[in-house]
């Protein structure tokens, strides 16, 4: 009997970040204190560097390799910064910016409580990638969301 395979494994979703470190093994263990990541997968290279890790925060996996210029794989070091923020809602982001601060994020946006109805602040971590960290608080409408951006944006407040 054969079954059929499915397109999506289990426990994975459509679009799953895929991290590029200078020293993945660092990050994995870096997103266990930070972030409580539970390491799902990890496939070494006969140097020691990582060809493969997973590894699970809340209900979504985060892949990991290590750096290998030679493939063009470079991490956000390399690259002198990268334009991508990863999104991570929360039970309480206050906690959890602390916990990463902790274990050594750089803090570049204090959380705060945002007119869109989170409570919201972005991190470094130690490896290059940039990190939003959110809680929902409140439940606004589009409009409610427009008005509050234009007053935010104008200066008038949060």
């Amino acid at each position: 009997m054969t079954t059929a395979v499915k397109p999506i494994p289990e426990g994975m979703h459509s679009i799953t970040p895929h991290l590029i470190c200078a020293g993945a093994a660092d990050a994995v263990e870096f997103y266990r204190k930070a972030f409580n990541a539970v390491e799902l997968v990890r496939l070494q290279r006969p140097d020691g560097k990582l060809m493969h890790a997973s590894v699970r925060i809340g209900d979504a996996t985060l892949m990991l390799v290590d750096e290998a210029p030679e493939c063009r794989a470079v991490g956000p070091k390399a690259l002198k910064g990268t334009p991508v923020i990863i999104h991570l809602y929360v039970e309480d982001a206050d906690a959890v910016m602390q916990q990463a601060e902790a274990a050594g994020a750089t803090i570049t946006m204090p959380a705060a409580d945002m007119f869109w109805g989170d409570r919201y602040g972005q991190l470094e971590d130690p490896f290059g990638h940039r990190w939003s960290v959110a809680t929902h608080k409140r439940d606004v409408t589009p409009e409610e969301m427009n008005d509050a951006m234009r007053k935010f944006a104008s200066g008038e407040g949060t």
